[in-house]
């Protein structure tokens, strides 16, 4: 199948097949992604399969943390764990007595074989094989061995694996959605391959190929280093009369040095970048990004949006490059998006945590909607919120004063002295709106007398608001003055410090002193 038939062929069943062995990588997660949009568009089903098999580094722990990273980032699987459907069990470790009947059906068939190699021995004939310069590859000792022979050793109890019998002359081809035709000569590269280890417990590529089979899956869309695991899947596949699903290998995620990504890059983990403070829907928006576009410039999606826009078809072929950057950039999108039912609880709880709120301030105060609403355009992350709101509420006039930057201002005719001495007089005449009463008529009270200030003065523009900005914020750029003072005044009994107007404009008196 094409990419245009998993686009337009009717519902698609997809999986996600990650192994318990760890934390949920960002590659897993988009790749569960792009299986979970597929089935959205398609009005498919979304297979969650835990590939537990490896017994030694599997942990309930790892499954439940990769489960509940799913759930955060709304990846809801349609079959699978806790959502039991017709195809069940869906962890391989309690599917082994249907790898083991499918075994013996490949024998009963002669499509695979018992083989009594000792480790010793195969790693002998391992040896030799590079000894002579050869390609390592299990020489098939057993292939056509005597049947008797076989009942005997069987019958004495000789452990054995059981080996999957590669075709004479056998080829594989596959039309790949991602990198196009695929190729392989299984007979020349090779050996017959173990389906069941001596202990019975079977291996990665016979699991795949027959729970893909037995759970109807139609499309596999996974990382590129499984692409040498293909050709073993589907010579089983084949050999079974099952049909081989549609194939889609990405390619892999680098860093920005352009190697594998990987942890001493930093936070590679779903867990780790949400305890970072980002958005799941941020994530998933990033993530499709990672190797897919939908051939236009958007990068801000909703998630709606990818699933209308999401086509196999459009998956990059070369690998992509992880961008923190561009990451914090999303996800501030995302963040000055959410509706105050979700932004002002988020930033709550981070200013709560920074201590920077008194212990009686709730999510639902005005205080934090109107800390919220200022800060909103300045966010990329909500832990960002307590050191935005310290540039808010706090008052460096002096260290300004003496800066480079402000140099023009102080200067004579630059505008600061004339329009704080304006400010100070406007606030011991009580002329000054101080952020008190409806925080609307504040703005327009505020809007008003510095419009009649300018007035008053001959300023406008830059001349007047930078002035008055630095007067009031002791900064050169920020927020609106309107909204800080608004927040100053909300600040009273919820923030833990902060620099209120009427200290403001104490040392913008002193300042002013002692520039005269």
């Amino acid at each position: 199948a094409s990419a245009a038939e998993i686009s337009s062929g009717g519902p698609q069943r997809v999986r996600f097949a990650p192994s318990p062995t760890g934390s949920l990588h960002v590659g897993g997660a988009r790749t569960a992604l792009y299986n979970w949009l597929i089935a959205k568009r398609t009005g498919g089903t979304f297979i969650l399969r835990v590939e537990d098999t490896d017994k030694k580094r599997s942990t309930k722990e790892s499954e439940d943390a990769m489960l509940e990273d799913l759930r955060w980032l709304s990846l809801a699987w349609d079959e699978g764990p806790y959502a039991e459907g017709p195809f069940g069990p869906y962890r391989q470790s309690e599917r082994e007595h249907l790898y083991k009947e499918l075994g013996e059906k490949l024998l009963a068939a002669g499509k695979a074989y018992r083989c009594f190699c000792t480790e010793a021995e195969l790693e002998a004939q391992r040896e030799a094989q590079e000894a002579a310069g050869e390609q390592p590859q299990y020489p098939n000792t057993w292939r056509d061995a005597d049947e008797a022979e076989v009942a005997r050793k069987v019958e004495a109890g000789q452990p054995f694996t059981v080996r999957f019998k590669v075709p004479k002359g056998a080829k594989v081809k596959i039309d790949d959605v991602v990198r196009g035709e695929v190729e392989w000569d299984a007979d020349a590269t090779l050996g017959d391959f173990i389906l069941l280890r001596s202990s019975g417990v079977p291996v990665y590529n016979f699991c795949v190929a027959v729970d893909d089979a037995l759970m109807g899956v139609t499309t596999v869309v996974r990382a590129e280093e499984h692409l040498t695991n293909t050709l073993r899947q589907v010579l089983i596949l084949e050999a079974l009369d099952f049909k081989p699903p549609t194939y889609a290998h990405c390619s892999l995620i680098l860093a920005e040095d352009r190697a594998k990504l990987s942890k001493r890059h930093g936070a590679t983990s779903v867990g780790q970048f949400r305890e970072q403070g980002f958005l799941p829907e941020a994530m998933i928006n990033y993530l499709a990004l990672l190797g897919w576009n939908e051939g236009n410039d958007k990068e801000v999606y909703s998630v709606d949006e990818l699933i209308q826009a999401f086509d196999p078809n459009r998956i990059i072929k070369s690998p992509a490059v992880f961008d923190m950057a561009k990451l914090r950039w999303v996800n501030g999108q995302h963040l000055r998006a959410l509706p105050g039912d979700r932004l002002y609880p988020l930033i709550h709880e981070s200013l709560a945590n920074a201590g920077a709120l008194e212990s009686t301030v709730t999510a639902d105060s005005p205080y934090i909607a109107a800390v919220s609403e200022v800060l909103r355009e300045y966010l990329e992350l909500v832990p960002d919120a307590n050191v935005e709101l310290q540039k808010l509420i706090s008052y460096p006039l002096a260290e300004t004063l003496s800066s480079d930057e402000a140099k023009e201002l102080v200067a004579e005719g630059g505008g600061f002295k004339e329009l704080g001495d304006a400010v100070v007089a406007a606030y011991d005449a009580g002329e000054l709106p101080d952020g008190s009463g409806d925080p609307a008529e504040h703005k327009t009270a505020f809007k008003k007398w510095i419009k009649a200030l300018g007035k008053a003065t001959g300023r406008k523009g830059k001349g007047l608001f930078h002035p008055v900005r630095l007067s009031l914020t002791g900064k050169m750029s920020g927020p609106d003055i309107g909204d800080i003072i608004s927040v100053l005044h909300l600040a009273e009994g919820n923030a833990t410090s902060f620099v209120s107007l009427s200290e403001r404009v104490e040392t913008l008196r002193k300042c002013l002193a002692e520039l005269a």
